[in-house]
């Protein structure tokens, strides 16, 4: 057993703010929550605790993208800059990642695995994912990432190549030229990574890149291998203006009512970003029962557009919150991150009163389900004890008079005022800082090991200028052709 005693607490599903608190604990669980006379409490000591967030869609990178030249480029060339980027020990490469998740007030993280760092077997490389995940503290769910298609970009690429001298059409066949991948292989591999980690606490979900990536084989066999299994889903759809435009070329049906045609739209499904997402389809995947990881900050960052998030709360939609690898200031503050959308997506005046509540539970158990853990963690008796606690004395540091914690919350509240992160119990972070391993020393390691092999990918990044130009192009004149 196990006490905690707060100055202020947002605690269950309508995130009600209270008093002093108090939090019984046992064996990873709250027993017992009560409300302490507030002279009972240590005065310097001035915390407000609130439910320890999730992260609904991530990728788990080791490093920011523009430490690799990547700000600044719409997805589509983004995505094929971050190649330059060398194999790293996914172990290594992990803890960085959970580590921030963690000093960001993640307690949960989604890790999409699109690009696996492919020095080992697949599930031997997941298993170094999770055991990361172990070793910093956070619950991890891992979706494989799967895709038989458009390596370069959403069609033929030879309208691209074409363009391209002999070597740097070598440098496309050498990194984005995979050959494509049988279905069944890709089903399989699932499994033998589900069967790889079944001893730790970690989800594995399919994870189909996208379905400009993923044939129609491969998209309706995933989802009837999860209707069968009740293992869940979790994709992109419709992060760009050009995936759209892709997309109703495609399918003039619209996009969401052919994965609704094909199966894959339930509530085992997670859809992220749907920036572009019209009202028909919102209210499709509304009345599926699947759930929309908006990425805000990462779609600022790549130009993406900005999600339609009042209309998917209008159509009824469970929104959850990603960080998606590209938060604000790509430090993985899932606190800022909260801010920036309860400030982006309120409605104008004062006709939006709920909107504080609707963006915690995004952030908090929406996030969770759709990472298929569904056990609550919202300071209540009977949840597991997943919490942080901010430093009201920061938070508060011009203590000119009394003030709503919750409005302190949402006016300034960064990873900067974090104190501390617990996680079933155990207390992972504290004073801010990540407490089970040195993440400072990790970053270190990675970034020694980046620049010793940097090289190894010279020749993408003499050819990239051409390659860049004429991604662009195709995107910008081309499409059509797709």
């Amino acid at each position: 057993m196990a006490n905690h005693h707060f100055a202020a607490a947002i605690r269950g599903s309508r995130f009600q703010l209270e008093g002093p608190c108090a939090i019984r604990i046992n064996d990873g669980m709250i027993t017992e929550v009560t409300q302490p006379d507030a002279g009972s409490l240590d005065s310097s000591n001035r915390l407000l605790a609130l439910p320890a967030l999730s992260n609904a869609h991530d990728h788990g990178r080791p490093l920011s993208s523009t430490s690799f030249g990547a700000a600044g480029k719409p997805l589509e060339t983004w995505l094929l800059r971050l190649a330059v980027m060398p194999s790293v020990d996914p172990y290594l490469a992990a803890c960085a990642a959970f580590g921030r998740a963690a000093e960001g007030g993640c307690a949960a993280v989604m890790m999409h695995c699109t690009r696996p760092q492919g020095l080992d077997a697949l599930a031997d490389e997941v298993r170094k994912v999770a055991k990361a995940a172990k070793d910093v503290g956070i619950r991890l769910t891992f979706a494989v990432g799967m895709r038989d298609q458009n390596p370069l970009v959403y069609g033929d690429h030879s309208s691209v190549t074409h363009h391209l001298s002999s070597t740097e059409r070598s440098v496309v066949e050498r990194y984005f030229s995979v050959p494509p991948r049988d279905t069944q292989a890709q089903l399989q591999e699932v499994e033998d990574v589900a069967s790889a980690v079944a001893d730790l606490d970690v989800k594995i979900q399919f994870g189909p890149t996208g379905v400009q990536w993923c044939s129609d084989a491969l998209l309706r066999e995933i989802a009837a291998v999860s209707s069968q299994t009740g293992r869940r889903v979790h994709m992109h759809l419709l992060e760009t203006r050009y995936q759209r435009e892709w997309a109703d070329k495609q399918f003039p049906q619209g996009i969401v009512h052919y994965l609704d045609e094909i199966g894959l739209l339930s509530p085992r499904l997670t859809l992220a970003h749907c920036v572009w997402a019209r009202p028909d389809e919102l209210a499709l995947i509304a009345a599926s029962g699947a759930t929309i990881a908006i990425n805000t900050s990462s779609n600022l960052h790549l130009r993406s557009g900005r999600a339609p998030v009042a209309a998917m709360w209008q159509a009824g939609c469970k929104v959850a919150m990603g960080i998606d690898g590209c938060a604000l200031d790509e430090d993985d503050d899932a606190l800022r991150e909260i801010r920036l959308n309860t400030l982006l997506h309120a409605q104008p005046g004062y006709g939006d009163d709920g909107i504080r509540a609707r963006m915690l539970t995004a952030a908090t158990t929406a996030g969770r389900d759709s990472l298929g853990r569904e056990q609550g963690a919202l300071l209540e008796r009977g949840d597991v004890a997943d919490w942080m606690t901010l430093d009201l004395n920061k938070l508060n540091a011009d203590d000119l008079m009394p003030v709503n914690s919750e409005d302190l919350l949402f006016a300034r509240a960064t990873r900067q005022h974090l104190d501390s992160l617990v996680v079933g119990g155990r207390q992972i972070v504290t004073q801010g800082k990540l407490a089970t391993l040195d993440l400072e020393a990790i970053h270190n390691e990675l970034r020694d090991v980046y620049r010793h092999s940097l090289n190894q990918r010279s020749d993408l990044q003499a050819a990239w200028p051409a390659i860049e130009q004429q991604v662009a192009a195709y995107y910008r004149d081309r499409l059509g052709c797709c």
